[in-house]
Formats: structure tokens, C-alpha cells, sequence
């Protein structure tokens, strides 16, 4: 009889314990993943010509692809401002590509370590105001990815390819092979190491970013006539794929994918060497504010609360991530810095009937600027002179006719909140966001091999391919 009591005792026991873990991961993990350059039509559910992308088409089979879904800015470090602080980039003084984030904004990864999440950065930075093709972050940079709520990061500054050289938190190192499959294999290790606790881990590519490199067995399924080029340009997407399925299947071998939120989107519109195939037919592309510039691939799979095979016409963009997982997780508006141009679309992932976007999406991207009301947007070329043009995206997703002038109270509804939008903006450059005001005047970026930090390593690096073209007349007298 005692003997029955005791294994009744310890048996309930660990089931008590069993269930107080469970409860204490109850938070779902959370992964954004993000391309580089990848154009909206680059993905197989487009029928892109040579693309299959079989990974990527399986996580929208079994997640919810959005069909129009917008990077906050058309070029690759304002996006990730608006990933990281769902805000429009300027707000944060992230103007263009290479620009810093400012210190005093508050982030998502701080947000999500202050709710008990182990916090990780694997890739592409750029956001610590440095140019140039990626290097390893220095310790000292008071811009890297650790002063930003990132536990643990391995991270470089820019874009990266194969066999590159990367910080460890400050230690630099050279990992061989792939860097899709190399950041993949460090988050995964990561995550494997930090299971007991929800997790949120980011990962940036450097792919199909220039210059193009892939490995022979990305490409071997292209045709021998394509240029090589090309092979080398979509080899990168090939390898990108790859390690998308190698992350859902190792998920799912640790027993996490049920209840991990996986967020995968593009920083920007493709570039045009990738053709208008790139950017599914859209108008233009990386660096324009028209569809193709800002439309990017978008898949949110998590089988827990998802159901598999949705697709969404509903307008989202980047700004929208912070402030839906933050609504996720019921946390207070004080882990932003105020005010939020985002908008939290978790009402997506529930399969409610989708309704109209309350607030309009709004973009400035140097003197260019864009508002997407649903299925209206609002073009400006020339910001400052004042120059609009409007198109239904619904009817005409090519922006090809100007409607402005047949829709004028429309045309003057869009145009005065853009131009009230912009005041705000402004107040947010001068930094009157900030109860304390702009701590420090906002760097310029800067080509890395000038800051001084780097100084030591240039000789070193002037051999390794990815900086040759940068660092070859290093030493040579004028």
C-alpha cells in the first residue's frame, strides 16, 4: 500500500512539473526569416519560369501566404528598421541602405527578452551604419545586434555569401559552405540549446542579394544554355529554399513546429536583372516605391493557431510584425517607441472573414513616397514638389493608369493624410519622440574599410574575393 501511495505521489509529481514547463512555454517560439532582395514573383506558387521553390510552396500549403504583403521601404536597412521597431523607417532616421538605427529606439527582440524569450541573430545586420559588402561586426560597435535586445548573434554587417567571415558576439571566424544553410545550422543549434524557454530567433539572409555565387548543385537544374550569371543569381534562391525545408524539418524532428510561428518575408522588390518575372509583372523594382519596389513574397505558417493553405489579399507590410506578435502576447504599448505606424493583422490568423485595413500603409523613401489605402495608392515621385499620382491596385496592379484626377475626393482624402503623415514623420527626425530628445546627432553611413576599427584586418582581407574589388589599391601610392 505504501508503495502504491509513493508511485501515486511521484507520478503526480511529474505530471505537476510537466505541466508548470508546458504552462512556462506556453508563449509560442517565434522565427522571422527575411530574403535579401528576393522580388515578389521569385517564388514557385507565381509560376516563376525557372523557380520552384518546393520548400517555400510547401510552408504556404501549410501556413497563410499573404498576396499583398510590402516591405516598409524599397531597399534593404529601412525594412529592417520597420521589422525591428514597427515604424516607418524614417522615424528612426534609417533614411536609406547603410544608414544606422537610432540607439534610443526600443525593438521587438527587447521587448520579447523582457517577456522571458531567448533572444538570437543569425545574417544580415545593417543597420549599425556601415557600407559595403558584409564583414564581421566588431564587439566594440555600439550598433550591433546585442545592443538591440539580441542574446546571442552571429551576425556581419551586409550582405554575405559563400565561406564568409562572420561575428560570434564580436569573435571573428570563417564558416565554410553555403551562408543560407550556414546561419540555418547556427540558428538550429541555437534553438536545440534553448528549448525549455520560448525562443525568438531572427534570420537574415544574404541571398539572392549581388554578387552572385552558388554552389554547382544549386544550378544543375537549369538549362546549360542560361548565362551563368543567371545560374548563379537563381542558384542563390535554389540554396535559399533548401534551407528553409532543412529549418521546418529539424522544427518538426525537436517537436517544435506545432508551436512555433515562422514569419517569412523579402526586405524589397527584386532587381531588375531578375526581369519583370522577378517582380511577378509589377512596375518596377528595387529602390521605386511603384509595386514592384515594395510587394514581397509573404508565408506565416504556425500549425497551432494557422490553418494550412490560406491565402490573403489583405495589405500588409513589415511595420505590421512587431505590432502583431506584441498583441500575440498581450504586451503593453510601452515597449514601443510611440507613435506606431503598424497595425497588428493576428485577426488573419484566427481565419476570420478579412474586412477592409482601417489605417492606411504609408512609406517615404528619400523625396519618393507611397500610401496604400486597400485597394488605392498613392504615388509621389517628387515629395517635395508635390507631385501625385493615384491607381487602383485591384484593377491595375501594373500602376499603369493614373485615376487621381477621376477620383478627386478620394485623391484629396489620400494626399491630405499622406502630407499630415509627413508632418509626423518630420517630429519623429528632430526626435520628438523621445522624452529626453535626441541623445547624440544621427551618424552618416560610412564604407567600413575607412572606420578605423577595421584598420588591423585590411591586409589580411584584400586577397579574400568579396572585398578585392574595395580593398585592391590598399597601400599602393598615388
Amino acid at each position: 500500500m505504501k508503495v502504491k501511495m509513493l508511485l501515486v505521489f511521484v507520478l503526480g509529481l511529474v505530471l505537476f512539473v510537466s505541466f508548470k514547463e508546458y504552462e512556462g512555454n506556453s508563449n509560442p517560439n517565434i522565427i522571422l526569416v527575411m530574403s535579401d532582395d528576393q522580388g515578389w514573383g521569385q517564388m514557385g506558387y507565381y509560376d516563376h519560369p525557372f523557380l520552384k521553390t518546393p520548400n517555400l510552396v510547401h510552408m504556404a500549403q501549410n501556413g497563410l501566404r499573404m498576396d499583398r504583403f510590402y516591405a516598409g521601404a524599397p531597399v534593404c536597412s529601412p525594412t529592417r528598421a520597420s521589422v525591428l521597431t514597427g515604424r516607418a523607417n524614417g522615424r528612426s532616421a534609417v533614411f536609406a541602405h547603410g544608414f544606422p538605427l537610432r540607439r534610443q529606439e526600443k525593438t521587438i527582440a527587447q521587448a520579447l527578452q523582457k517577456a522571458g524569450y531567448e533572444t538570437a541573430h543569425f545574417g544580415k545586420w545593417h543597420l549599425d551604419g556601415l557600407r559595403g559588402p558584409g564583414v564581421p561586426i566588431l564587439a566594440e560597435d555600439n550598433r550591433n545586434p546585442g545592443n538591440f535586445g539580441f542574446k546571442e548573434w552571429i551576425s556581419t554587417t551586409n550582405f554575405f555569401d559563400i565561406n564568409p567571415l562572420m561575428s560570434h558576439k564580436g569573435e571573428i571566424k570563417e564558416y565554410i559552405g553555403s551562408s543560407s544553410h550556414i546561419i540555418v545550422d547556427q540558428a538550429l543549434e541555437f534553438i536545440s540549446g534553448h528549448k525549455k524557454k520560448p525562443f525568438f530567433v531572427v534570420i537574415w539572409y544574404g541571398s539572392p542579394h549581388d554578387p552572385w555565387s552558388s554552389l554547382e548543385t544549386d544550378k544543375s537544374d537549369f538549362s546549360a544554355s542560361m548565362e551563368e550569371k543567371q545560374k548563379n543569381y537563381l542558384g542563390e534562391i535554389v540554396e535559399m529554399d533548401k534551407s528553409i525545408g532543412q529549418l521546418n524539418r529539424e522544427l518538426k524532428q525537436m517537436g517544435l513546429a506545432d508551436n512555433t510561428l515562422v514569419w517569412f518575408n523579402s526586405d524589397n522588390g527584386g532587381v531588375s536583372f531578375g526581369g519583370t518575372e522577378g517582380v511577378g509583372g509589377l512596375r518596377d523594382f528595387k529602390g521605386s516605391v511603384y509595386e514592384g519596389g515594395l510587394r514581397v513574397p509573404c508565408i506565416i505558417q504556425w500549425p497551432a493557431k494557422i490553418k494550412g493553405g490560406r491565402i490573403s489579399s489583405y495589405p500588409a507590410s513589415t511595420m505590421d510584425i512587431f505590432p502583431t506578435i506584441a498583441s500575440l502576447l498581450k504586451l503593453s504599448q510601452d515597449n514601443f517607441t510611440q507613435p506606431v505606424d503598424g497595425n497588428s493583422i493576428e485577426h488573419l490568423f484566427n481565419d476570420k472573414s478579412e474586412k477592409v485595413r482601417k489605417s492606411p500603409i504609408p512609406f517615404k523613401y528619400r523625396n519618393e513616397g507611397a500610401l496604400i489605402d486597400n485597394d488605392f495608392k498613392l504615388v509621389s515621385e517628387n515629395i517635395e514638389k508635390k507631385v501625385y499620382t493615384m491607381y487602383n491596385l485591384k484593377s491595375d496592379k501594373t500602376e499603369s493608369v493614373d485615376i487621381l484626377a477621376a477620383n478627386p475626393v478620394k485623391a484629396n482624402e489620400m494626399i491630405s493624410y499622406f502630407e499630415n503623415w509627413l508632418m509626423s514623420v518630420n517630429k519623429s527626425v528632430k526626435g520628438e519622440d523621445y522624452a529626453s530628445g535626441l541623445i547624440e546627432k544621427d551618424p552618416e553611413p560610412q564604407s567600413w574599410w575607412l572606420k578605423p576599427g577595421y584598420a588591423p584586418y585590411l591586409q589580411q582581407w584584400k586577397e579574400r574575393p568579396e572585398y578585392s574589388k574595395q580593398l585592391k589599391n590598399l597601400g599602393k601610392k598615388d
